[in-house]
């Protein structure tokens, strides 16, 4: 029987809390293509049998970060309030994106790295659940704006706007830092660059 079949004893939880935190490291340095089992096990500090009970190939790995990466991902989205103000949800969501960049620039690579290659291990989610929400989301939008509370633009591409923004300041981390030079904090400056842009856009009011 395997380990996920039945209840995990407290070190086998650990040991894929391990696994999983070491896999992070690997795949978002190197990408699916480039990561090894090997690297895996090493950075988990475990054999590579070991770390093979536990998750039987490096697909099954990958699988369960992206997972709970899209989890992860769209809980900010699923926090935008229809019954709230406009403006201030749409700030509220772009601010948490931007300290998901801050706080997971692993995670953040990961994802990319997938998409990049085609997303080939997360189609079907991106397709369903990711693209269900943009959905959900941009009628709540459409209708914020026939209601006049903020300005018409296209909300599914307002909602890729967001993602663009943020999420350039984990995957770009080092440009960023290289440019701005010593002395800057990227995500407090991008925070208050991103409030002012968007509300300027967005206030039905110009």
């Amino acid at each position: 029987m395997s380990p996920t079949a039945r209840p995990r004893s407290r070190i086998q939880q650990r040991n894929r809390e391990l696994i999983l935190d070491a896999a992070l490291e690997v795949f978002s340095q190197h990408g699916f293509r480039g990561a090894t089992l090997d690297q895996i096990a090493e950075g988990a500090g475990l054999s590579k049998p070991n770390l093979l009970y536990y998750f039987p190939s490096k697909e099954e790995v990958h699988k369960a970060l992206l997972t709970g990466l899209l989890d992860t991902w769209l809980d900010p989205l699923r926090a935008m309030d229809p019954k709230g103000d406009p403006l201030h949800e749409i700030m509220a969501y772009a601010r948490r994106k931007l300290d998901l960049a801050r706080d997971y620039p692993r995670e953040s690579r990961l994802f990319a790295n997938e998409i990049l290659q085609g997303a080939p291990r997360m189609r079907d989610a991106i397709e369903g659940d990711l693209r269900r929400l943009v959905v959900e989301k941009a009628q709540v939008l459409t209708r914020w704006m026939d209601e006049g509370r903020i300005a018409r633009v296209d909300p599914v591409h307002l909602i890729f706007s967001i993602w663009a923004l943020t999420q350039h300041y984990a995957d770009f981390d080092v440009q960023v830092r290289a440019v701005l030079g010593p002395g800057h904090d990227p995500f407090a400056e991008a925070g208050r660059f991103i409030e002012t842009l968007f509300i300027r856009l967005l206030n039905p009011v110009r």
